[in-house]
């Protein structure tokens, strides 16, 4: 990827602005979805302790045959993790499975809202791995506008990125803004909408009409434009496949525009209705899990 496909966060640190996701991405097919995502140009992978598939990930990686320099590795904490010591620890063992001494950038997967001291013990810990050299930038995932500044209120390192749901169907424009006004980049989990397919008999965004007719107009997929739409937008991506042919075509996304017009009637099919829990419903007793050891 070019520069035109970077994003710059707010300690400086350059990443890409479209990454491979692997969320539910079985651990049997991460190292090859990943290398074929490093082979057709991908240069980001996003993946997560409680994804169990951080070891594949790191293997992918290997596989490719590219210098650690030229892939940007993201993770994330689980909740069972945080407290300061914790996830120190909880560093050592992502760092460990992915078989890397310095993370690109490490997020807290959730804001445990029901024991936010250990959010911030594990947040003091993310400042800490910076300080030592061992994450080059750090950030959150699922703070809602409220959990941003009880966080930003005692964080001596702003956040550089929240991973939210955002996808045309759920826009989250009051968080979006909260990120502009601190100097936060907006990454999109379920850029294209993956979850209106599964969360439950609702309608699906690839198979809105407009978005449909957008596509029909610029010759590309119902995908792409999404994704160009996040990319317009300023946000970036890590939309997920396993298959060959969607990972090459979500890439094939920086040889077009969308006009000021697609873009604002993709704006105004936000529903304001979530795909993914609740934030607040995120905690120990219902999400608890161990994390492995590497």
């Amino acid at each position: 990827m070019n520069a035109t496909h970077t994003i710059p966060l707010n300690n400086g640190v350059v990443m890409p602005s479209l990454g491979l996701g692997v969320f539910q991405a079985k651990p049997e097919v991460t190292a090859a979805a990943v290398e074929e995502a490093l082979r057709l140009g991908y240069r980001l992978i996003d993946t997560a302790a409680a994804y169990g598939n951080e070891r594949e990930v790191g293997e992918g990686i290997r596989r490719s045959g590219l210098a650690r320099g030229d892939v940007f590795i993201e993770t994330k904490v689980w909740i069972s993790d945080f407290g300061y010591d914790a996830t120190l620890h909880a560093f050592e063992k992502s760092a460990g499975k992915l078989g890397v001494e310095q993370l690109d950038l490490l997020l807290l997967h959730q804001p445990l809202t029901s024991a936010f001291d250990l959010t911030l013990g594990a947040y003091r810990a993310l400042e800490q791995l910076v300080a030592d050299g061992r994450v080059r930038a750090i950030g959150v995932s699922n703070f809602m506008p409220d959990m941003l500044q009880r966080l930003l209120a005692t964080a001596s390192i702003v956040p550089a990125v929240n991973q939210i749901e955002v996808h045309p169907y759920f826009q989250q424009s009051e968080l979006q803004a909260v990120h502009e006004k601190h100097g936060i980049v907006t990454q999109a989990w379920s850029p294209i909408g993956g979850i209106t397919s599964y969360a439950g008999g609702g309608k699906r965004t690839f198979d809105d009409p407009g978005i449909r007719q957008i596509g029909s107009d610029v010759g590309k997929s119902p995908a792409q434009v999404m994704l160009r739409w996040h990319l317009q937008r300023g946000r970036t991506v890590i939309p997920k496949s396993i298959r060959p042919e969607r990972i090459a075509e979500n890439l094939d996304v920086f040889d077009f525009e969308l006009s000021a017009a697609q873009l604002a009637a993709i704006d105004a099919l936000d529903t304001g209705v979530r795909g993914g829990p609740e934030p607040d419903s995120i905690t120990l007793d219902t999400y608890g899990r161990e994390i492995p050891e590497a």
